[in-house]
């Protein structure tokens, strides 16, 4: 039976008066890509937030590494972060510095490296994405691509046993999207770590995803590998991945 990292359990989340998860649950496989979809809206990115607690939620569990990151003190929850990388849709990186003091951000904040060591560990982590030489250029003098790899390498400098990406592939060609996609999945293999991905790019998912869950009106209605949500007999999910305007999914 797989070993779990994470799990949602029974959750429910409102924003005001509109609920975006209700009773939704979703088990996080350690050591496995799970692949996130559903239509534009559903609380996708929610569930990202939740993991890593950045939002917690109005009802249910959140356990990561087995403790309920919901009841927790702040200090626990902030060195429990430490352990987990964040690749946000536009890379949020700070405009006004180059590309190596992004990266660098989270090793000083959080690590006792020493400048030499903080400078080998980033330049190397940018070579693991496929950018090298970058370290002294600004976000803004970078291609959409290589920001969103350079976002990869800001995530996953500390050595996290959890990444969440969200929206990786957004807006981009089908070239560099499948590069990304291969550079999600290469990062966890060197890692050994275990992955969180958001994305409505349903061949990208197909490359990389261990397993897949499809979020639907605030529940994941279908969970499992590529083949087995491929085979769902949900006319919903089917639906959504053959990107038909006939079904039960409103227009």
């Amino acid at each position: 039976m797989a070993e779990l990292l994470a799990r949602i359990d029974d959750v429910s989340v409102r924003y005001k008066q509109k609920v975006v998860l209700e009773g939704l649950s979703l088990d996080i496989v350690e050591g496995a890509i799970t692949c996130i979809i559903g239509l534009s809206g559903a609380g996708k990115s929610t569930i990202l937030r939740l993991l890593n607690g950045l939002r917690k939620p109005d009802s249910g569990h959140v356990y990561v590494k087995g403790v309920d990151i919901c009841h927790i003190p702040e200090r626990q929850l902030v060195d429990l972060r430490r352990s987990i990388g964040f690749s946000f849709q536009f890379a949020a990186m700070f405009d006004s510095l180059t590309i190596f003091e992004n990266i660098a951000l989270p090793l000083r904040e959080h690590t006792k490296m020493s400048e030499t060591e903080i400078a080998k560990l980033v330049t190397s982590t940018l070579e693991g994405v496929g950018l090298p030489n970058i370290e002294q250029r600004l976000p803004s003098e970078l291609s959409g691509g290589m920001l969103k790899r350079a976002g990869f390498a800001r995530a996953v400098v500390t050595n996290p046993e959890l990444v969440l990406y969200d929206e990786p592939t957004t807006g981009l060609d089908p070239i560099i999207t499948h590069l990304l996609t291969d550079t999600i999945k290469r990062l966890r293999e060197k890692l050994s770590g275990t992955a969180v991905v958001v994305s409505h790019d349903l061949q990208s998912i197909y490359m990389m995803a261990d397993y897949v869950a499809m979020l639907f009106e605030g529940a994941i209605i279908a969970y499992g590998t590529v083949d087995e949500v491929k085979k769902s007999i949900n006319p919903i999910v089917q639906q959504f991945l053959q990107g038909s305007e006939v079904g039960p999914i409103p227009i």
